[in-house]
């Protein structure tokens, strides 16, 4: 296997491995405007964050494993979305959590 990839399949296992957790309770997917306004500021924070840590020769990546896809300033664009799948993720397993914890009250 190529070592590029692994970022990006980790990334689309965390996806696959969740995708059902949207049939408990209320969706994340079905929310969409929702789960855009909880991962999209927190997600611009931190590329702003990781930007300016790339630019002080703080924080760096591994060629070995990222595709060489950047978006400006030199940010892999598996960093980008890893702030969105892995918050996603997040959101899906919280919200089947929940719903699981409301159905078990209600007995």
């Amino acid at each position: 296997m190529n070592d590029h990839w692994q970022y990006l399949i980790l990334l689309a296992l965390c996806l696959i491995i969740t995708a059902p957790l949207e049939f408990f309770g209320s969706g994340v997917y079905r929310q969409g405007r929702r789960a855009l306004w909880a991962i999209v500021p927190v997600a611009v924070g931190f590329l702003v964050w990781d930007s300016i840590a790339i630019a002080a020769a703080i924080w760096a990546y591994n060629p070995a494993y990222v595709t060489g896809m950047d978006i400006p300033p030199n940010i892999p664009i598996e960093e980008v979305l890893f702030f969105v799948v892995i918050p996603l993720c997040g959101l899906l397993t919280y919200n089947a959590v929940s719903a699981i914890l409301e159905k078990r009250k209600r007995r």
